[in-house]
């Protein structure tokens, strides 16, 4: 049923408690999950003004997901890490509309919330417009 599960990922708590279920429904399913991770694009530019170098950039991004990492490696489920640039939403919606997705895991809130106050969020656009269903955890 859930063979192939996209779990959208910011750093967040919610993103690792999103993990776990992910890794839950893999497991029942003898399934495979593709770990999400969307620079969102205006805060790309910020970060590269504020770290100037490519290579710490790209470590604090892989150390903000260090946790959904750690819990993917300890689960033994087969899983491979994506990271996206641009808009996270219509981004997460756009991976998981062209590559067949049987399942999307998403946390209810992120770690800007200052944009979800905004702009509505990023899970609430993914659960209306991808092709499958989505598990949103609190």
């Amino acid at each position: 049923m859930f063979k192939k599960i996209v779990l959208a990922v910011d750093g967040s708590e919610h993103s690792v408690r999103s993990t776990q279920y992910a890794i839950e429904l893999a497991e029942k399913f003898s399934g495979s999950i593709e770990v999400v991770y969307v620079v969102d694009g205006d805060q790309s530019k910020a970060d590269v003004l504020h770290f100037g170098d490519k290579h710490a950039l790209d470590k604090m991004r892989i150390d903000k997901l260090s946790d959904v990492e750690k819990l993917m490696e300890n689960s033994k489920i087969d899983h491979q890490f994506h990271i996206l640039h641009g808009e996270p939403g219509p981004m997460i919606v756009q991976y998981v509309n062209d590559h067949h997705v049987d399942c999307v895991v998403i946390g209810s809130r992120g770690l800007n919330k200052f944009q979800t106050f905004l702009l509505g969020s990023v899970s609430h656009k993914v659960v209306k417009q991808v092709d499958c269903p989505v598990l949103i955890v609190k």
